[in-house]
């Protein structure tokens, strides 16, 4: 017998009450039902480097962190990202108490925002966003103040006067991710400079999602915003394994600021999953201090692969924003004389056996991502071939 309720609220708090299940849920079941290439959801169909298997599997056997490791983080990995923020930016962070180790970036997004906002506090982000932005603003009461990147050149860009305009004196934060998600664009030295500006004089808290650090191409660089001056002491920055080393189910991330920052951050992470991935640290903090020659193998073979797909989606008719960051590109599909990006996400498996993301579902503004998708090519190239294959028949 089905237990009955007699109350007329909705079980779902009115905070949460605009996110059903995700659109990565709802793509990749299409995905299994269809027996689509699934180039929506963004993890590598590869593991990462056998090195750091086996160091997960060595630290398995060996007993280490198979019981709770240390709230903050083992002090191996802590050790590890302060000396990869120190060799590849410059920037020095006590091990101790400037390095929190999370159960990946999504948990270290959550942390910050639950410890820093306050109900009412206005956070600003760059839409189109990852979509657990939104929903961490309103787990922590605050007001999402979206503003949009444009399309502006074959890619999508920042209006620094906009973002001037949406800061207001109930802005508390701003939330940043460079290389973005899901655009591909890399923020610019001059656009960083006048964020970092903008936020000494106007006394506001960064958070920075720079989990894409590893993946920047051509003439992009990835800067930290916290290398800035005046960012250090105001600037959460959020790092992940996963992206890096493509092992994402592994969860683990990782939140450099200073001391009272992290604290409060700490704070509230030890609520959420308390400590996580034990053995999963040991190898990350190996897997850090990899030689050069990896990052630079593993960049560019993601760069051939981002080339092998935006060549396939342009010959199939779309309009390719090449990424200068990440493992996605965005398209647009007026081309093909279509223009609602969520309709053509859910036909798209029935009409060539392939699976992406609608951009409109990350933004506020939905009309301005309406005919944006979003492909991910972080996935092996033979895929990647048939799926272009595949993909070429909307063009007949």
């Amino acid at each position: 017998m089905t237990a009955m309720t007699s109350t007329e609220r909705p079980f779902l708090n009115r905070r949460l009450a605009e996110f059903g299940t995700t659109i990565f849920a709802e793509m990749s079941a299409l995905a299994l039902s269809t027996g689509s290439i699934n180039l929506g959801q963004g993890f590598p169909d590869t593991d990462g480097p056998e090195e750091v298997r086996e160091a997960a599997v060595r630290a398995l056997r060996e007993g280490r962190g198979n019981q709770y490791p240390p709230g903050p983080g083992i002090p191996e990995l802590r050790t590890a990202v302060a000396a990869h923020q120190q060799r590849r930016y410059g920037l020095s962070y006590d091990p101790g108490t400037e390095v929190l180790v999370t159960a990946g970036a999504t948990e270290a997004i959550a942390a910050a925002l639950l410890a820093l906002v306050e109900p009412g506090d206005e956070v600003v982000a760059f839409e189109p966003y990852y979509d657990s932005y939104a929903a961490c603003i309103a787990m922590a009461g605050g007001t999402r103040v979206p503003v949009t990147l444009r399309p502006h050149e074959g890619s999508f860009r920042l209006d620094l006067d906009e973002l001037r305009a949406a800061v207001t004196d109930r802005t508390r934060l701003l939330l940043i991710n460079t290389p973005h998600n899901p655009t591909g664009t890399v923020l610019t030295r001059a656009e960083l400079t006048a964020i970092a500006e903008l936020a000494v004089e106007r006394d506001l808290l960064v958070v920075t999602d720079e989990v894409y650090e590893h993946l920047v191409f051509d003439d992009a660089e990835h800067v930290p915003l916290a290398t800035f001056p005046g960012m250090r002491e105001r600037t959460v920055t959020i790092g992940s394994a996963g992206k890096t080393f493509s092992f994402t189910g592994w969860k683990v991330g990782w939140v450099t600021s200073a001391p009272g920052l992290v604290t409060a951050v700490r704070s509230a992470k030890q609520y959420l999953t308390y400590v996580a991935s034990g053995p999963f640290q040991y190898a990350v903090a190996e897997a850090l201090a990899l030689p050069e020659s990896y990052f630079t193998a593993f960049r560019d073979d993601l760069l051939a692969k981002r080339d092998l797909l935006a060549a396939g989606l342009a010959e199939a008719g779309f309009r390719v924003f090449k990424p200068a960051g990440t493992y996605f590109i965005t398209t647009d599909i007026r081309p093909l004389g279509e223009s609602d990006g969520i309709a053509f996400c859910r036909a798209l498996p029935e009409r060539a056996g392939v699976v992406a993301i609608p951009n409109a579902v990350f933004y506020d503004h939905r009309e301005a991502g309406a005919p944006f998708v979003r492909f991910a090519f972080c996935k092996q190239r033979a895929v990647l071939q048939e799926a272009v294959k595949r993909l070429k028949t909307l063009a007949g």
